[in-house]
């Protein structure tokens, strides 16, 4: 039988969770059980690998000390990283012992929280021990402390070895209900894959580089592409410009789905034609960008588009009529 024990404190010499360890792996080894300690601060950098070493284990404990509020960073992490990157069905058949120790306040939270974790973990939750710490040596001296460590300990053992059953819990209800998470389908053998990946800093750090580098290309492209959207129709007006001397009109066209107008200006020889709005207009138009292309393209004429509805306008119609003559898209 192995048992691995993950500890997520700060590794503190009076921290008392330490000492229960201590009991508890003396036990463990006279029961002739292969016990190893993980110390999650010492795996900082590759937390999110951890949950692999679960493999050849039959049990696990997870011990952390509540300095001040809840559970701490690294065991936090730590289960964060078996709900990213663990095998979920290895750890259903994984019994879990929490270990808390309080130097202030929250020692049974501490555990209550561990147990859910694992329970929606879809792993087997054993009883736990918890208590609060004023006095290390003390704590330390008192041998009735020590032997409910013992029992603790022979009870984890006892669990393991008879495979004992626990019932149901309405957390792995609400798991399968309510926790339903946008997760990657992947194999156990992907998962640890990629929580190496993510455990590679310099991986990590070229994977950002290499995002930035696609976000800043098509920010290119798309400001490429807003600026052809915000020239579309002009260069077709003032390539087919046929100048007509003495006559000077204005209009604007309401293309469906532009956020701004098209203003055509017309003088003699001159035009000016951009997106904006403009007062004094002597023709507003409004059309579709299906029709406009169809003008544009030579397949139907300005005229045409009014007299059968594709296009609306109100103002000078004489002036209308002219915009098949100054624009010759045939």
């Amino acid at each position: 039988m192995k048992i691995n024990i993950y500890y997520g404190g700060r590794g503190l010499l009076d921290d008392p969770t330490l000492y229960v360890l201590g009991k508890m792996e003396d036990v463990l080894e006279e029961l002739r059980v292969t016990v190893e300690r993980y110390n999650i601060f010492e795996h900082k950098n590759e937390i999110s690998t951890l949950p692999h070493t679960f493999k050849d284990a039959d049990g696990i404990i997870l011990a952390t000390t509540v300095e001040w509020l809840g559970i701490g960073g690294y065991m936090q992490q730590f289960l964060d990283a078996c709900w990213l990157y663990g095998d979920k069905e290895l750890m259903s058949s994984l019994y879990m012992q929490p270990i808390v120790m309080s130097t202030s306040y929250g020692e049974r939270e501490g555990v209550m929280t561990l147990e859910n974790a694992w329970v929606i973990l879809g792993g087997q939750p054993c009883s736990g021990l918890c208590g609060y710490i004023e006095d290390l040596v003390s704590f330390e001296m008192n041998q009735e402390y020590t032997l409910i460590i013992e029992k603790k300990a022979e009870d984890l053992y006892r669990s393991i070895s008879q495979k004992i059953k626990v019932l149901p819990s309405s957390n792995q209800a609400m798991k399968q209900t309510v926790l339903r998470t946008q997760a990657m389908d992947l194999t156990p053998q992907e998962s640890e894959q990629l929580s190496k990946y993510v455990s590679d800093d310099s991986y990590v750090k070229k994977q950002k580089e290499d995002i930035e580098e696609l976000a800043s290309m098509f920010k290119d492209i798309l400001g490429q592409n807003n600026e052809a959207e915000d020239k579309k129709y002009i260069k077709e007006f003032e390539e087919h410009f046929v100048p007509e001397e003495g006559f000077r009109a204005s209009y604007l066209f309401m293309i469906e789905g532009r956020k701004q107008p098209l203003f055509l200006d017309v003088f003699d020889d001159q035009m000016n034609c951009f997106y904006g709005k403009e007062e004094n207009i002597d023709v507003y138009a409004k059309l579709s960008a299906e029709a406009m292309d169809s003008i544009i393209n030579g397949r139907m004429t300005f005229q045409r588009a009014f007299m059968t509805g594709i296009m609306t306008a109100k103002g000078n119609f004489k002036t209308l009529r002219m915009l098949d003559t100054i624009f010759d898209f045939g």
